[in-house]
């Protein structure tokens, strides 16, 4: 009995689909060999706060929020600014003078391939050290480099997290 793997034109389509299939893959991979996100802290001195600006690839955090709700999760999804709200709100985190500072929700943005968060805290009780803790995507990513410009008035300062890294402090002396 003849079966239809027995076929030429069939063994052809199945290489055919393998191949393609695993360039797909190969080029998937290469794709995104990198994994990294930017925050920009601008204290604003006019209005006293804190201007939080989070960059982060889309794909990335909406897989990471996937795998940890076990959920299909995409910018369709009904509670998609609450999920990414939330995730941002407990793996960034201000901390000055030793108290947690009110970072506030503004809002998101999708922009291309990138997901732009917004947050302002006030800065009214600012004072140094202040200490930035950056978790983002760092569990499920473990090459993730997150990035913080941090800038008031003529000092700026940079400060790099990775999975090993997720705490680094602001002082006078940056």
């Amino acid at each position: 009995m003849t079966t239809l793997r027995d076929k030429p034109l069939w063994r052809s389509v199945i290489l055919w689909l393998s191949a393609t299939l695993m360039m797909g893959v190969a080029a998937s991979a290469a794709a995104h060999k990198y994994f990294f996100a930017i925050t920009e802290i601008n204290h604003n001195q006019v209005s006293d706060s804190f201007e939080i600006i989070h960059q982060l690839t889309a794909h990335d955090i909406e897989n990471t929020i996937a795998q940890q709700h076990n959920i299909a999760f995409n910018p369709e999804h009904p509670n998609y600014d609450a999920l990414i709200k939330a995730y941002v709100e407990q793996r960034f985190i201000l901390t000055s003078g030793q108290r947690a500072l009110d970072v506030n929700w503004i809002g998101l943005e999708i922009v291309r391939d990138k997901i732009v968060v917004y947050q302002e805290a006030s800065a009214n009780r600012f004072a140094t050290p202040l200490v930035v803790k950056n978790e983002l995507l760092v569990d499920t990513y473990p090459k993730q480099i997150n990035t913080v410009n941090f800038v008031s008035g003529e000092t700026k300062i940079s400060l790099t997290f990775n999975k090993s890294q997720r705490i680094a402090t602001i002082t006078n002396n940056n």
